[in-house]
């Protein structure tokens, strides 16, 4: 779908709802135009696609313009005229962005009710009331875990950036390895220099951790001994005194064994995701991943041993091959294990992933909606509640992300990073740093992308964190 800007330069904001809306090789024109007069500021969007040409427009006082209201014109006429020529409504309307929560966030803090701060979202953007209730859901959650936190807080990420192997939809920064560990010591190593660098640097600043999580790739790559020498060096870097919660991304169910498990609970972890994305064998096959129900199965009583009493699962809706009822039976078996937290996600087709030029293997949009909602609705009857979401571009029905609790076991990290609450020291290849200033800003800083340049690059990595220090407070 091409896209042609008249009278304005506000490319990101119509063209990520484009995304949301349209088949990326979607062959139609798109125009989006913004008119300046005396009183009124008037978007004007016209869509062509299919031999159908559709023109819609919304207009803006020219004396209340900012750039989120003209933002907000604009992404307004785009949907009104792109409506038309959908197959149905979308869910969350004229909202491209990945943090939808941030809107009724933003309403509530500033006094909304609930249902006031969901009727701004069904209004304004066109959101479902189901969505918008979905929003605010969450929105509660983030206001709970933003009340647990004092400024000095921050949250510390620590990256592993390598699988056993790739799966078919998989576009994070991560080094497939297969039988070869060669790279994993010196990695290691290298995060080790980081991990004390950083420790120092939250002792001379006055900060301390509030959540932990060590995420990837798949950390659980890493063997039980290369295990405990990482964790050791956390725990002795870092006053982990006020640390609230602490998450290894354990992913993989062939990477786990009772020993890890051990290793991980006996030095402060208590909460471990094992994460089966689907449990069909077929459709496990289907997107790579050479691991079988079963495995998950006695994964999950290997956590439960060692004595995780938080134990999150992630389910994929939309995966190749899969159905409605093989979902719904994924779905059923992940809920019958107790697990504290349930993440579903929509399948997103992201162009690093091997996945984005095969899709005739794909379920329809009609069947992803139907799993989105059966989990919805399944999970709310079992106890569960939402906690937090986002959405990402080329997602199967352009639904959502959403990570589910129940007992009040929130993972907080994954509310403090997507909500962006507080700062987030990122360590490890990929990493990325997100301060929060005094003035409500973000800045961010980034570590290299992959293994190699990490190691490589190590000391401009220490240098830049040595440089954080004032924006920290520290000397």
């Amino acid at each position: 779908m091409n896209l042609t800007l008249i009278g304005h330069t506000d490319r990101y904001a119509v063209e990520q709802l484009q995304l949301c809306l349209f088949d990326p090789q979607a062959q139609g024109e798109a125009v989006s135009a913004l008119y300046r007069g005396k009183t009124w500021l008037t978007a004007v969007t016209v869509i062509t696609l299919d031999g159908r040409t559709v023109r819609a427009s919304r207009r803006l006082r020219a004396d209340a313009e900012t750039v989120r209201l003209r933002r907000q014109i604009l992404q307004q006429s785009y949907y009104l005229a792109a409506l038309p020529l959908l197959p149905t409504a979308p869910a969350w309307g004229a909202l491209a962005g990945v943090r939808p929560t941030k809107i009724t966030t933003r309403a509530m803090r500033a006094g909304a009710t609930c249902r006031q701060a969901q009727k701004q979202m069904e209004k304004v953007y066109f959101v479902t009331p189901e969505r918008s209730a979905l929003a605010a859901d969450c929105s509660r959650a983030t206001l709970r875990a933003a009340a647990m936190l004092k400024g000095s807080d921050v949250s510390l990420y620590v990256g592993i950036p390598f699988c056993p192997s790739r799966c078919s939809y998989c576009s994070f920064v991560s080094r497939s390895i297969g039988s070869r560990t060669e790279l994993l010591e010196p990695y290691l190593q290298a995060l080790l220099q980081e991990i004390q660098v950083t420790g120092r640097l939250l002792e001379s600043s006055g900060r301390q951790v509030r959540t932990l999580y060590i995420g990837g790739g798949t950390p659980t790559t890493l063997s039980a001994s290369q295990l405990v020498t990482l964790l050791d060096a956390i725990r002795h870097s870092f006053d982990l005194s006020r640390c609230l919660e602490f998450t290894v991304e354990g992913g993989r169910p062939d990477t786990l064994s009772p020993e890890k498990l051990r290793v991980l609970r006996e030095n402060g972890a208590d909460r471990v995701s094992i994460n089966p994305q689907s449990m069909i064998g077929s459709v496990l096959h289907a997107c790579g991943r050479p691991h079988s129900p079963q495995q998950v199965l006695e994964a999950a009583q290997w956590a439960a041993d060692a004595g995780f009493s938080a134990v999150n699962m992630d389910l994929i809706a939309g995966l190749p091959t899969d159905t409605f009822d093989g979902f719904r039976h994924s779905l059923d078996t992940v809920a019958a294990l107790g697990s504290a937290n349930i993440t579903v996600h929509t399948l997103a087709l992201k162009k690093g992933a091997d996945l984005f030029q095969r899709r005739e293997t794909l379920p329809s949009a009609e069947d992803v909606e139907k799993m989105v909602d059966y989990a919805n609705q399944t999970l709310r009857a079992q106890g569960y509640r939402p906690y937090y979401l986002y959405r990402q571009k080329y997602m199967s029905g352009s639904f959502e992300n959403v990570g589910w609790s129940r007992d009040g076991l929130d993972c907080l990290y994954n509310i403090y990073m997507m909500e962006e609450l507080h700062t987030i020291l990122s360590l490890g290849g990929g990493g990325m740093t997100k301060v929060n200033l005094p003035d409500g800003t973000l800045q961010r800083f980034h570590n290299p992308k992959f293994p190699e340049q990490y190691i490589q690059q190590l000391p401009d990595v220490l240098a830049q964190k040595r440089a954080l220090a004032p924006l920290l407070g520290g000397n």
